[in-house]
């Protein structure tokens, strides 16, 4: 059988992302230590920072009977210049999987191109497939939603940048159906391709997909989501940034346009004061942890389904 990637959303039909729930939850309500992945690696490489990603990944491993190797990029030979067509080769004669978070989504395209074993995105300037996974999932959970036709019920607000979480939160809206709505400043908004892609899909899944600047946007929205307003890479318009994104911060004003059941997810680290103000973060506390822990779920059903 040939071998699956997950570098986008858009690399799952909507069945493997209902599959990839369904089995989430199941892991999720069994809690057992399992066997499946006994004697395979998963090698687990990190250009960027990380928390969530490195231990979820890592922790899923362990518990699925597998072992994970941390691969800082600083320390492989790519750093020297050894090229990604090398290192995918090389990387492929040991490993049965691997996950990487990178800068370039170009970069971690090209290593999946040459290698002949899974590649996960853990993370790119383009998409972050994983967490957006474990979102749906912590909706579903939160607001008692059994199965994934249940979504279409839910108004999904993402407010803020139009970064790679919001660009992987359009894509599963659209491939699953569902009601989104991003709200960020006009010049920052998707990429015309990004958003062309995700509207090739409304017509055959009923997706409703909005893209504006107009706050009020919010009014009624039963998931209220966020990101930091600087990325990783783009500390060069800090300043900016943060005067963009002044009126586009959860806060209680916000919070009184939205819906009686309205949970509110952010998929960390938040710059408490910017993006969320720590009073809204401590409020919903709840709900931003949930989503952290499901993370753990989803890469289990991810490695599973990839490495099993």
């Amino acid at each position: 059988m040939a071998k699956k990637d997950i570098l986008s959303i858009y690399d799952l039909s909507e069945k493997e992302i209902k599959s990839l729930l369904n089995k989430a939850f199941e892991l999720k309500n069994k809690r057992k230590h399992l066997t499946e992945l006994t004697g395979k690696t998963l090698g687990l490489v990190f250009e960027k920072p990380s928390t969530r990603t490195m231990v979820s990944f890592a922790a899923a491993m362990v518990q699925l009977g597998g072992f994970p190797i941390l691969l800082n990029a600083q320390n492989l030979q790519r750093k020297r210049g050894e090229s990604i067509h090398d290192t995918s080769l090389a990387l492929s004669r040991y490993l049965n999987g691997i996950m990487i978070r990178a800068f370039k989504h170009s970069d971690v395209e090209e290593f999946a191109k040459c290698s002949s074993i899974p590649v996960i995105n853990g993370l790119t300037d383009f998409e972050h497939p994983c967490q957006i996974l474990a979102d749906i999932m912590t909706i579903m959970e939160l607001h008692k939603i059994k199965t994934a036709e249940g979504l279409k019920k839910v108004k999904i607000v993402f407010i803020g940048d139009s970064n790679n979480v919001a660009n992987s939160m359009l894509a599963v809206s659209a491939v699953l159906g569902l009601d989104f709505t991003l709200i960020c400043p006009e010049e920052y908004a998707p990429e015309k391709a990004l958003l062309n892609k995700a509207l090739e899909y409304t017509a055959k899944t009923g997706a409703e997909i909005k893209i504006t600047s107009d706050v009020s946007a919010a009014k009624n929205a039963d998931v209220l989501y966020t990101d930091v307003w600087i990325s990783m890479g783009a500390e060069a318009e800090e300043k900016k940034r943060r005067k963009v994104f002044a009126p586009y911060q959860i806060n209680a004003d916000l919070l009184k346009k939205v819906s009686s059941k309205c949970i509110v997810l952010h998929c960390l680290p938040a710059i408490r004061g910017e993006e969320i103000t720590t009073d809204v973060m401590d409020k919903y506390e709840y709900s931003i942890f949930t989503q952290a822990e499901n993370r753990l779920h989803v890469q289990k059903a991810v490695l599973l389904y990839l490495l099993k």
